[in-house]
């Protein structure tokens, strides 16, 4: 909800959309072995959100554009709270581009990595953060059109 809520410029796109593009890279490293058990938890959800609320500013004018943000939040979640030492770049990359996907992934270590420090180390800050993404639902779902901000910390 935080990301149709923020992205108004997309006009089709919808929120289940970005819960898609999470399952379909869980499910295939899943499938592939690469993981034994789905990342996808409240935990690591709360983690990609920290990550996403900073990257994604709306002015995303396509679809495309805000999937290959989200995924490269996924990416660098996995890197820091999944089990495994690396994971594959394949599933995360929607575009033709690696050198854009790296920027990104610069972009967001050199602006969060004390944040993505501290959400493992305070639990307040995590709580934080988790009541922020559950206030997004609630807006939402409150507000029937979403009309609420969301995310505005």
């Amino acid at each position: 909800m935080f990301l149709h809520d923020r992205c108004r410029k997309l006009r089709d796109f919808q929120a289940g959309d970005a819960v898609m593009w999470l399952r379909a890279v869980d499910r295939s490293l899943l499938l592939q072995g690469w993981q034994d058990v789905a990342f996808i938890n409240p935990a690591n959800v709360v983690f990609v959100y920290m990550l996403v609320r900073e990257l994604v500013d709306g002015e995303e004018t396509k679809e495309a554009e805000l999937q290959a943000a989200v995924l490269t939040c996924l990416y660098l979640s996995y890197s820091y709270m999944g089990n495994e030492i690396s994971y594959p770049l394949k599933p995360f990359l929607v575009e033709d581009s690696k050198d854009k996907f790296w920027d990104r992934c610069l972009l967001i270590v050199n602006r969060l990595s004390s944040n993505m420090l501290r959400i493992n180390a305070e639990p307040g800050f995590f709580t934080e953060i988790f009541t922020e993404l559950k206030a997004c639902g609630m807006n939402s779902n409150a507000n029937a059109g979403g009309n609420l901000p969301c995310g505005a910390a």
